[in-house]
């Protein structure tokens, strides 16, 4: 009997410590997970916020740029918002969720998808709340968080992408691209349209040779003459990385969490 008791006692700690909102650790930390979309299996991390964070907790999706594709799912993590919260790990606010994109491939069709999916998990297993779902992405993950934000233009409180576009950006990357306007005569009045009325911030540095500011710009003047309520923010001094100045701003990240979706 002592010996059935004790293998019960260890399967209840276990439970305990696999509990993804209860960790060993109080602190803010990482955990791994998986997902299979449309026959392929996906690894990402989620950061899940200290436990005297108050819950049920807002959620970012995170999509990261070119340089972080891979099937590791460790290195969406070291660029963009991850340095940010591994500095704020004990008080940064929010679940966040990291999705992977294979190698050379980009933001667009089962990759949006398996992105979407991988909300729907960290929304379904952790206390969450559905009011304040955000998303932003940099670079490539710029053009894909207007390819989610499209895909569910009901499902975002804020959407924040980082030197992003929509058009291919030159002609050796003709893949990077928004499906949910590509043929459509006015890509820009379309975006400003759908998205009418959610609170849109964009960020792109003026210098920047990689990613023209063209979209944005043009983004931002549909926006006004539908007055569709979008904010944009131009960096005169930077180049192809606006995401650092952006994300250890902390009138940003209020800007962020004080939407919440009607």
């Amino acid at each position: 009997m002592r010996r059935t008791l004790m293998l019960l006692l260890m399967s209840v700690l276990a439970g305990c410590a696999s509990s993804p909102d209860v960790p060993g650790d109080s602190g803010g930390h990482f955990v791994t997970r998986e997902l299979t979309v449309e026959g392929r299996q996906f690894r990402y991390q989620v950061f899940v916020p200290a436990a005297h964070v108050p819950r049920p907790l807002p959620v970012l999706l995170f999509l990261h740029g070119s340089g972080e594709r891979g099937d590791d799912g460790i290195k969406p993590t070291e660029a963009g918002v991850g340095p940010w919260i591994k500095q704020h790990r004990d008080s940064f606010p929010a679940l966040v969720v990291f999705p992977q994109v294979p190698d050379d491939e980009e933001w667009r069709g089962r990759n949006a998808r398996m992105a979407l999916a991988a909300l729907d998990a960290a929304n379904a297993e952790f206390l969450t709340d559905p009011t304040r779902n955000y998303i932003s992405g940099l670079s490539m993950g710029g053009y894909g968080t207007w390819e989610v934000a499209l895909t569910r233009p009901t499902q975002f409180a804020a959407v924040m992408p980082i030197c992003g576009a929509l058009l291919a950006p030159r002609a050796e990357r003709a893949g990077l691209m928004v499906d949910q306007v590509a043929g459509i005569a006015d890509p820009y009045e379309a975006v400003a349209s759908r998205l009418h009325g959610v609170p849109v911030w964009m960020f792109h540095g003026a210098l920047d040779e990689l990613v023209s500011t063209r979209d944005d710009r043009a983004i931002a003047q549909a926006s006004q003459k539908l007055q569709a309520g979008f904010r944009y923010t131009e960096y005169p001094d930077t180049e192809h990385n606006a995401w650092d100045p952006t994300y250890r701003n902390p009138a940003v990240w209020e800007w962020m969490f004080s939407q919440r979706r009607q």
